[in-house]
């Protein structure tokens, strides 16, 4: 065996203090210097069960916020279209054309 694979197999950790870091009085600096016990606390303070979810009420919300995500694009692509029309007439109006409006061909 290499003596990395060694020095890892006996070694569970070392903490390293250097000096100038974070004062040894401070209350973090001596959690830090703490060994590790290995326990992880109880997660049970996160659940909540105060309320069971409601399925139903989450789609539906879902759905509304879809359609007006869609209607605010189709908004959106509708008015750039206009901005663009607009643009197109004044640009028409300003080199001093008299015929600037939209021309519609009829077979």
């Amino acid at each position: 065996m290499s003596i990395q694979k060694q020095a890892q197999q006996t070694d569970s950790g070392r903490i390293v203090v250097f000096p100038g870091g974070a004062s040894l009085g401070s209350k973090r600096a001596k959690e830090r210097l703490k060994p590790a016990t290995g326990e992880v606390e109880d997660l049970r303070k996160y659940e909540s069960d105060a309320e069971p979810d409601d399925y139903r009420r989450r789609m539906i919300i879902n759905v509304i916020a879809f359609t007006f995500i869609v209607l605010l694009t189709i908004a959106g692509i509708w008015l750039v279209d206009q901005l663009a029309l607009l643009r197109k007439q004044q640009d028409c109006l300003s080199f001093g054309r008299k015929n600037c409006s939209d021309l519609t061909i009829r077979n």
